[in-house]
């Protein structure tokens, strides 16, 4: 059996879609995935076993130039890609317009999507051939696991999901003399970033237990905060540029992590690596760290200011403690 996912955006939400696949593989032998990914995200799906095809798709990056000669010839190559194979079935786990138009009317297959009651955007039901009723209040990764699970024909496990992705690093980590923790400090808004003076206290704290603190970072002015961070500290490494993959790969050999809400939290958990997220403004509910050994601290103010240093290093104690029994 051969089917087409449409998940395009965000990692998030890439991410959480993974334990489906697992759930599949399990229910359906010899059951294999393409997946159409923005081009951003497009390592991840093949980090799972069970990705044959990864198809990216450059939605975002080509709205700024849709009838431009590159632009068109990389739309049809796009087409050329999705039309290739006849898919027993086409998934849109998006739930979105532009997922459903722009590429499930393309496929050739049944296509299956959330009903107008339980899409993101309710028209995106109306280019589907079977439409799914799948209950809004519950994790993002059930949402998924379920519709996966009502438009292959199987009954969605009980247990928790499992992403299936850790063991793919297990041989590209680093062979490390020293253990060390990742603090993910970068995120996309202000409001969800805890304040520099935090980090470096926190890093303070963590100078006795002799466990280096790596600082990853993405875009430049990510590495200024880094560096400012890690400042005067001798157990701090502020990381190079790394892949997507590269990162991964530095996540699941950490003994811990300690991140704000951003996308990378969600790949942590998706590695099972211990993690405690630290949450403000936004409401961890339905979309917060799904998986083994997700912790999250929640300001009791919504100001991520208000979350103390003291308060993560006691909490994250626990998660070492953890991760020493684990090694």
């Amino acid at each position: 059996m051969r089917v087409l996912i449409v998940k395009t955006s965000s990692m998030g939400d890439v991410l959480h879609t993974l334990p489906a696949l697992t759930d599949a593989v399990q229910a359906i032998p010899g059951i294999r995935f393409d997946w159409v990914v923005e081009e951003g995200f497009a390592q991840i799906p093949g980090w799972h076993a069970a990705v044959d095809k990864v198809i990216p798709v450059a939605i975002r990056r080509w709205r700024k130039a849709w009838f431009s000669a590159p632009v068109k010839a990389e739309r049809l190559a796009f087409r050329q890609k999705v039309q290739a194979e006849k898919y027993d079935a086409i998934i849109d786990a998006q739930g979105l317009v532009k997922s459903a138009a722009l590429v499930t009317r393309l496929a050739h297959g049944i296509k299956h999507g959330m009903d107008w009651q339980s899409a993101r955007e309710p028209l995106a039901s109306l280019f589907y051939n079977r439409r799914h009723h799948i209950e809004k209040q519950q994790h993002a990764v059930e949402r998924t696991r379920e519709l996966f699970a009502k438009s292959l024909g199987y009954t969605k496990p009980d247990a928790q999901g499992d992403y299936a992705i850790a063991q793919h690093f297990v041989n590209l980590q680093e062979h490390n003399v020293h253990p060390y923790v990742i603090f993910l400090h970068a995120t996309t808004r202000d409001d969800k970033h805890w304040p520099e003076s935090h980090w470096r206290a926190l890093v303070e704290r963590m100078q006795e237990s002799g466990l280096q603190i790596k600082l990853p970072w993405g875009a430049e002015h990510e590495r200024q905060r880094a560096e400012r961070i890690a400042t005067g500290m001798n157990n701090v490494e502020v990381l190079p540029k790394l892949t997507l993959a590269e990162v991964a790969a530095r996540l699941a050999g950490a003994q811990a992590i300690v991140s704000v809400d951003t996308g990378l939290s969600h790949l942590t958990a998706a590695l099972d690596r211990p993690n405690l997220t630290l949450f403000g403004p936004t409401d961890p509910g339905l979309i917060g760290g799904y998986g083994k050994n997700q912790q999250q601290y929640v300001s009791p103010t919504g100001k991520m200011g208000d979350i103390t240093a003291d308060a993560i290093f006691n909490a994250l104690q626990g998660n070492l403690q953890r991760a020493g029994r684990e090694t």
